[in-house]
């Protein structure tokens, strides 16, 4: 058998029959909460020009890069289902941190008093039901030191309990939405720290709640527009609708290969997220990221928007507003802008306070939150 000694370079020429459409779209946004509420006004405008929910996808490269956008489409009542990862807000600790939310402005939230008590060692269903009438308003209209229950915990779970009651009280004391959600966050930090493993990652999920949360001009209602929904891996590959149903589909690119929307966006677009930061140290890691970002590119049958985020902040566990100018993803070549229509997207001011959304329980039993 003969085998070459060489090989040809094998030259590929793209086409396309269609001579009539709109040109691809490149939106520069703020920042990442610019980018989500950019997003979702776009699906809201597509879905009054006529293009169904079902009919549209938001793909990214990674699963946990549409956190944001999911809080946003959650708060505006837009359907939609996740595929290549967990759904960020029915991921334990992110209903941890609403729980802690929802307590500062409603002291008889059984819910979430059940989840904030089940995250200290020793305090299990039987102890925390037991708890929770101790808890209760009544019990303590004007106190929140609840020595009652702190007498009634088991010895292991005293020094902790004490804590989170001291801060859960602080954090009520604070007067803006800022601080408050900080507080929040600090109160949940050792107990999160000390349950799971990987707390590093969960933090950091926890930091960019906080800082959505924070623009919020009231934070009764933007926590009364989220659930407290168990968790449900959504990992499965992406795939057409059930009939008459009309959600939103997110999707990693990995698991919309082979899949086509009538509308495509594309979110994250800048270096570290796409191309992933932990691909760039061999070129054949670079090379298959932009097989990716070409399988991204090329799911949208009619329409195509493209987002970069032009801010990202230093530190991602406070409050501070010191950030630095994000980089657009490499594979946005010059000669690749020249085909695109560009536009710079404001970056949008503190929402107008608005009428509270009911909180939303599909669970029969506080059992059934604990996950």
């Amino acid at each position: 058998m003969v085998r070459p000694t060489s090989t040809a370079a094998l030259h590929v020429r793209l086409y396309s029959d269609r001579r009539d459409g709109p040109k691809p779209r490149l939106i520069r946004c703020y920042d990442a909460p610019a980018e989500a509420r950019q997003v979702a006004e776009e699906i809201l405008a597509n879905v009054e020009d006529g293009t169904r929910l079902r009919d549209q996808a938001v793909l990214m490269r990674a699963g946990h890069h549409s956190d944001l956008l999911e809080i946003e489409l959650t708060a505006r009542h837009i359907p939609f289902r996740k595929y290549g990862g967990l759904r960020f807000l029915e991921a334990a600790h992110v209903k941890d941190f609403l729980a802690g939310l929802r307590l500062l402005d409603n002291r008889a939230d059984e819910i979430a008093w059940y989840r904030l008590l089940r995250l200290h060692d020793g305090i299990g269903p039987a102890r925390a039901r037991i708890l929770l009438t101790l808890l209760a308003p009544a019990n303590a209209p004007d106190r929140d030191q609840h020595p009652e229950a702190i007498a009634a915990a088991p010895a292991t779970a005293r020094i902790k309990l004490t804590a989170t009651l001291a801060a859960l009280a602080g954090a009520r004391d604070h007067c803006t939405t800022a601080d408050r959600v900080a507080a929040i966050v600090a109160m949940l930090r050792p107990l999160l720290t000390r349950r799971y493993p990987d707390h590093h990652t969960r933090l950091e999920d926890l930091s960019r709640l906080a800082a959505a949360a924070a623009t919020e001009s009231s934070l009764a209602d933007y926590v009364a527009s989220l659930t407290l929904d168990p968790p449900a891996s959504s990992s499965d590959l992406a795939g057409p609708p059930h009939l008459d149903e009309d959600y939103l589909t997110l999707s990693t690119v990995h698991s919309a290969k082979g899949l086509e929307w009538n509308t495509v966006h594309v979110i994250g677009l800048i270096d570290g997220a796409f191309p992933s930061d932990m691909a760039l140290g061999t070129d054949a890691g670079l090379a298959e990221e932009q097989r990716l970002f070409y399988v991204a590119l090329t799911r949208a049958r009619d329409q195509l928007t493209l987002y970069i985020p032009l801010r990202m902040p230093h530190h991602r566990h406070t409050t501070s507003d010191r950030h630095s100018l994000a980089p657009a993803t490499r594979f946005l070549t010059d000669a690749a802008l020249t085909t695109l229509d560009i536009t710079e997207s404001a970056p949008a001011a503190l929402r107008p306070q608005h009428e509270p959304t009911a909180a939303r329980l599909a669970l029969p039993t506080l059992d059934d939150l604990w996950a």
